[in-house]
């Protein structure tokens, strides 16, 4: 599937938009542990009319797991190091090659988009349930298998998720 063609790519551009979106999304990436790419994906089943369980989310991370934690997380953690520079290696040359790592962190994230949508078929994955039900259960499932997710940070993303895609 070419990624321009992926729905789930698609709802996650459009939702990224939303102008409180990245910030909350940094925060529970930074703060509270969250794969933004799984919370984006239980999101789009929601709006998509799926609801799941804690088990449903447990395996979609499952799935996910290595991939994150071997590709993704070391690339941004990389680009991440790299801003402003590192010495000796001038602060140009840094900068360059830390635009070439976003790049590819941003390809190996789409990647992980893909296999989630390829592994997890809308159709067949979790219940039926009415979009704004499902987002709500499956923001809980999530947050019973991580343990956490402050209400502070979830309402402005539920809210915003309501409020783009009219569910």
């Amino acid at each position: 599937m070419n990624a321009g063609e992926s729905a789930f790519w698609q709802f996650s551009l459009r939702f990224y938009r939303r102008p409180e979106v990245p910030a909350v999304c940094l925060t529970l990436q930074d703060q509270h542990g969250v794969d933004v790419n799984l919370l984006f994906f239980i999101l789009f089943l929601s709006i998509s009319g799926r609801q799941l369980t804690a088990d449903d989310v447990g395996r979609i991370d499952a799935c996910i797991r290595a991939w994150r934690l071997r590709v993704v997380q070391p690339l941004r953690a990389l680009r991440r190091d790299l801003k402003g520079g590192i010495a000796p290696v001038k602060t140009e040359a840094a900068e360059a090659l830390r635009s070439a790592i976003k790049r590819d962190e941003l390809q190996a994230e789409r990647l992980q988009q893909e296999t989630l949508e390829q592994e997890f078929p809308v159709a067949s994955t979790g219940i039926p349930a009415a979009a704004r039900a499902a987002a709500a259960a499956n923001i809980a499932a999530y947050r019973s298998m991580i343990g956490t997710l402050p209400e502070a940070a979830v309402g402005p993303l539920f809210t915003a998720l309501t409020d783009e895609f009219s569910i």
